[in-house]
């Protein structure tokens, strides 16, 4: 399964062959069953007819064999002898020569005796030796029948051999009074019975019976000679119900077809066995024939199968090389479109992929040098030269012995300010240090401007230890003081808020100031979604407020484009700006 799984070539191949192959070896087993079929419906068909043949032929002997009895009755040198004495050597002679004459033209009855009701010898046109004609059937007594009848199956030794033979028994009378005379026995040898059945073999190892009314076989064609006995004993289900018909007897190798007719006038039953081994050799060659057909078929479907996968697959496979011999670290070069069809498209589509990866590559780099310009220039707006934070150090000193409180706790605020600004260079701080930053940078505003505004902030304490890209609140504090509470004649509040929420920290910087009209906010939204290239016109434009933009951009440039200001205002109600970043511990924010 492996060596399949591991290529689309293959699972392909594999699959379109067994697609193919399954429903044509499935129609080539139904073809051959119908063929088998129908060459069984046809044996059935012309074995029946032949079974009527024989019905026909043999109808044609037992009626030639009534006729040739009724002509004898009447025949008047016959009455004459059995109405006399029978002693008569010249009429005996004479009866002896008729009968011969009769009997040599046809050659399927093999005698013809006549029994007197007298005591003398019966008249018979060969020497009768022995015969088992009186114990064959309980109707003769003394070879003296009162009624018509066909006998079973027996033995006779006559002059002219052992013969097996199957008789016409019949009363003959007195034309003039009616009594009985004797007795006329026609005998059909039975050799030739079996000759007429063995000339219309119903199949290669069929065998073919002529049974009486009580099931006793009189005659049998095929490969198995003449048996005394019951046809029921040969059979082993079948049960012969109709005149005519079929049936199946038998089952596994010994299942075999049996046909039936039956003789009119005489109640005899021709039953015909085919063995369905005759079947399975006649269908040889069509199975034979179908297996080639089918072995052509599968072969020629095969080759156009794996010739059609291939010409699919080619491209595919080629596209694959391209982009296992491509390295990542080159840039990505363009494969060639020859097709129109799916493969066409997706390498159009890797072309486009391609231009695009080139695209995103530059516009990383780009955003990259401009994190770090933004950056410096953050660092350059809020740190003055090193020495300035040491003169800062030694006025608060000064101030401090001089006991002029306001003017130490402004230059102490101004000097924290600056120390968080150098921050040792780094870009990251706690929440703590850079609330601790904003309150440094409220506390020099409300000492320049007594009385003008206060600030509240609403810190969540959990939040005191996650780290955070500094320089953050401060802008957003300077902007709500600057452009929200110094525009109004009243006092204002700004309230700073930090909180947690679905494992991201939301940051607030609200005032209560004049506010935005609804043009000015969305033309400070535009600007703030616009390229770098337009910084100058933004400066332009309100160059007090360019710290919302610096913040703008180093949120998006260290947390995602999901991470930028949020800005809500309402002319003379006041102005909200917002932002959240996902938390960050101490040893991750380090690691950027």
């Amino acid at each position: 399964m492996r060596w399949i799984s591991s290529s689309l070539k293959r699972k392909l191949s594999v699959f379109l062959l067994l697609a193919v192959l399954i429903p044509l070896l499935a129609l080539g087993l139904f073809a051959y069953h119908m063929a088998a079929t129908a060459t069984e419906e046809k044996a059935k068909q012309s074995g029946t007819g032949i079974l009527r043949q024989m019905a026909t032929n043999m109808e044609f002997i037992v009626q030639d064999a009534e006729n040739l009895s009724l002509f004898l009755i009447g025949q008047k040198d016959v009455q004459h002898f059995l109405s006399g004495s029978g002693t008569d050597p010249v009429q005996q002679t004479k009866m002896i020569e008729f009968l011969s004459n009769l009997v040599y033209s046809k050659p399927y009855i093999s005698d013809i005796t006549i029994y007197p009701v007298h005591s003398s010898p019966p008249i018979s046109n060969t020497t009768i030796f022995y015969t088992d004609l009186p114990g064959v059937d309980e109707r003769i007594t003394h070879f003296q029948s009162e009624t018509k009848f066909w006998t079973g199956n027996y033995e006779t030794d006559t002059a002219t051999g052992t013969n097996h033979v199957i008789s016409l028994v019949r009363p003959i009378r007195s034309l003039t009074n009616y009594k009985q005379l004797g007795t006329i026995v026609i005998s059909l040898n039975e050799r030739a019975l079996t000759r007429i059945l063995n000339e219309a073999s119903i199949s290669e190892n069929g065998e073919v019976s002529l049974t009486n009314s009580e099931g006793m076989i009189l005659a049998r064609a095929g490969q198995v000679p003449y048996q005394d006995g019951k046809l029921s004993d040969q059979l082993t289900d079948a049960q012969l119900e109709n005149a005519a018909g079929w049936l199946y007897d038998g089952t596994g190798e010994d299942k075999r077809t049996v046909l039936y007719d039956t003789v009119t006038g005489v109640d005899w039953t021709l039953t015909g066995t085919m063995p369905m081994e005759d079947f399975r050799n006649e269908n040889s060659y069509v199975l034979k024939l179908m297996v080639a057909v089918i072995g052509v078929s599968m072969l020629i479907a095969s080759v156009l199968v794996l010739y059609f996968v291939q010409r699919i697959t080619n491209p595919l496979m080629m596209l694959t090389s391209f982009l296992k011999s491509s390295n990542p670290e080159d840039s990505l070069q363009t494969y060639p479109v020859e097709s129109m069809d799916e493969v066409g498209q997706l390498v159009r589509s890797y072309n486009q992929l391609s231009d695009r990866i080139v695209h995103l590559t530059e516009q990383v780099k780009h955003e990259e040098s401009s994190k770090k310009e933004a950056d410096m220039q953050a660092l350059q707006a809020q740190i003055n030269p090193h020495f300035l934070y040491n003169t800062l150090s030694s006025i608060h000193w000064m101030a401090l012995m001089n006991r002029d409180d306001k003017i130490a706790d402004m230059v102490g605020s101004l000097s924290d300010f600056l120390r968080f600004s150098l921050n040792k260079g780094e870009e990251f701080c706690s929440v703590e240090q850079e609330v601790a930053h904003a309150k440094h940078y409220a506390n020099i505003q409300s000492i320049r401007f007594p009385g003008k505004f206060w600030i509240k902030l609403e810190i969540d304490p959990e939040l005191n230890a996650e780290r955070m890209l500094k320089l953050l609140l401060q802008p957003l504090i300077e902007n709500a003081l600057i452009h929200g509470i110094q525009q109004q004649p009243e006092a204002g509040e700004i309230k700073v808020t930090a909180k947690r929420a679905a494992g991201r920290m939301l940051f607030g910087v609200e005032d209560n100031g004049v506010g935005m009209k609804s043009d000015k906010l969305a033309d400070i939204k535009r600007e703030l979604q616009g390229p770098e290239d337009q910084k100058r016109d933004w400066e332009q434009l309100e160059r007090g407020s360019y710290g919302l933009r610096n913040v703008h951009k180093r949120l998006q440039l260290h947390y995602g484009i999901e991470s930028g200001l949020c800005i809500e205002s309402a002319y003379q109600e006041g102005t909200k700006v917002s932002f959240a970043i996902p938390l960050a511990r101490k040893e991750e924010a380090e690691s950027e």
